[in-house]
């Protein structure tokens, strides 16, 4: 088959969208298939414009993100229309390259077009929320265009049926299980505790912070960077724990697995996530999860490995960490990539 996929980012940026697009993209081109990238970064990728990655073909076009969100690249469109695709696969509904793939596929190829929204809703910007409120209508429209929806978690299939009327068929993300599970855990001087993600308000490293305070037992280990970084270094201060919070700022993919298994839990309060792929990495490296119960992360708590919390002042979450530090991880086999690519590869089947 050739498949054309169309996304906002792809590698060399990173972040969960770009690493679910490029495991699914290569996985396909490993199986025989003709996998093709469109993606609306050309101004911040540190790479060509057209390039062969892994086997696979990216194309990069040029535009603007207001407020670092939208990425309104309308030469996806032409991309799309001129294409002889066989399936058009796009990603991202907080993002125009879904809408644009869609205005692109019916009035171009015309062949099945399929979404994989990665939506939770809103935001944690006041601006992004009204930009998102404008979109809603194309949004809406390009989802209901769509032959297939694949949501990545029960909870967000709820949110599609409820917001857009869409039913979606559930394929969560994958994870390379070994890369985790063979890892040698890292050593440190002290038990800690592990946050793993960019740094802002909404991820909610604040809240792992100030449980501190009741954790004089374990360091706090927070890997990433962000514009948040500057406030919740002030947070730890006010803490009083300070000298228990290490920063290290962006950490390499080989450096993230000994992270995680040698954590004696993995914290992750965000807001909003689709999924939650850093307690699946945590889980698969051997280590139990405290995680916020919003958003997809709430489908995490029916495991026994996991432990949710409602509230996130410091000592719910201080009181979630003690349980969590006690349970045996994983509880449960884990998705993997291969069988995701499974999952993707029948849905184009059933409606080439």
């Amino acid at each position: 088959m050739r498949v054309l996929q169309v996304t906002t980012r792809y590698p060399p940026h990173t972040g969960g969208v770009e690493a679910h697009v490029a495991e699914l993209a290569e996985g396909l081109v490993d199986r025989g298939h003709e996998v093709t990238v469109l993606t609306a970064d050309a101004r911040t990728a540190d790479a060509p414009r057209r390039q062969r990655r892994e086997g696979v073909r990216v194309v990069r076009h040029r535009g603007v993100a207001p407020g670092g969100a939208f990425h309104v690249a309308p030469g996806i469109v032409q991309s799309v229309r001129a294409s002889d695709a066989d399936v058009v696969h796009a990603h991202n509904y907080h993002s125009l390259p879904l809408f644009f793939a869609a205005v692109g596929d019916e009035s171009g190829p015309n062949a099945p077009f399929v979404a994989t929204p990665h939506y939770h809703g809103g935001s944690a910007s006041g601006f992004r929320d009204r930009l998102l409120s404008l979109y809603r209508p194309l949004g809406g429209w390009a989802l209901r265009e769509a032959d297939s929806v694949i949501a990545v978690s029960d909870w967000e299939r709820g949110e599609l049926e409820r917001d857009f009327g869409v039913d979606a068929r559930v394929i969560p993300n994958g994870l390379d299980v070994a890369r985790f599970s063979e890892a040698a855990a890292a050593e440190r001087d002290r038990p800690y505790l592990l946050s793993v993600g960019r740094l802002e308000e909404y991820k909610g490293v604040q809240h792992a912070i100030r449980a501190l305070a009741d954790l004089p037992d374990y360091d706090l280990v927070v890997a990433g960077s962000g514009d948040y970084g500057e406030e919740l270094r002030r947070v730890a201060r006010e803490a009083g724990v300070e000298e228990r919070v290490d920063f290290l700022g962006y950490v390499a993919d080989e450096e993230l697995p000994g992270l995680y298994a040698g954590a004696a839990a993995f914290v992750t309060l965000s807001g909003f996530e689709a999924y939650g792929m850093t307690v699946a990495e945590a889980l698969a490296a051997g280590t139990p999860c405290v995680v916020r119960e919003a958003g997809a992360l709430v489908d995490w708590t029916r495991r026994e490995d996991v432990v949710g919390v409602a509230e996130t002042d410091g000592g719910h979450v201080a009181d979630a960490v003690r349980r969590a530090v006690a349970l045996d991880a994983p509880s449960e086999p884990l998705p993997t990539w291969d069988g995701v690519v499974s999952e993707v590869e029948s849905v184009y089947e059933s409606l080439v």
